[in-house]
This record gives structure tokens, sequence and C-alpha cells, in this order.
């Protein structure tokens, strides 16, 4: 059985959420938690949250209590977002505006309570 968590719209970089992603795919959602945890990335918060709405969410839709140890991550990935509402300007100079965007991602985690023969 599959469940999946969402978070969009979030102030991350995408890349710098993939970069967190990576090293969870696959794994258990307790060990995930704590490589998370203990990562030191401003995003750890986002995908902490995300990874256990993900697990929360598996044990709502199979009706009872789930060990974390046995609920592993199947796929996790962050899209870019829309830019078009974050733009700002900083000035330059001789009273020039100088625009840039501000990023934005999707964020997307599915847990799985069965280990498929690829994953450790």
């Amino acid at each position: 059985m599959e469940a999946c968590s969402k978070a969009k719209f979030q102030r991350y970089g995408s890349r710098k959420v993939g970069l967190l992603l990576d090293l969870v795919r696959g794994k258990n959602v307790q060990y995930a938690e704590n490589v998370v945890n203990f990562s030191g990335l401003r995003c750890s918060d986002l995908v902490q949250k995300t990874i256990h709405s993900a697990a929360s969410n598996l044990q709502v839709k199979s009706g009872k209590k789930l060990d974390f140890s046995k609920v592993y991550i199947k796929e996790a990935y962050a899209n870019i977002g829309p830019m078009k509402h974050l733009k700002r300007v900083q000035p330059g100079p001789q009273g020039r505006a100088m625009p840039y965007k501000k990023s934005v991602c999707h964020l997307t985690v599915i847990v799985s309570d069965e280990k498929k023969g690829g994953l450790k």
C-alpha cells in the first residue's frame, strides 16, 4: 500500500531540497527522519514534516498502527514552482532597478509499507 504527501509553494530552491532527498530515498522512515534531523540544512524541517506526514497518511490509510522502521520511502522529489509572484527589485547604480526572482519548490514524498527488491 502507498501513501503520498505534498508540500507546495515552499520557499526553498528545488536543487537544495533535492540534495537532502537523495540521502533518504529508498530508506525506511525512521532512518530518514534521523538523517534529515542531523543534516544541518535549512530545508530539513520541511523535508522531515513531509516525510512524517506521508507515513502518517499511510497509517490512516491502512487503519492500523505501523512501525515506521518498516515503512520505506518509495519516491521523493522536488520540482520547481512558479516564480511569477515572487519577483523582487534591488536598487542598482544610477537609480536603476535590478530585478531578481525568489525560488519556490513543490516537494512530493511517496511511502510504501513493502520493500522492493532494488531498495536497501
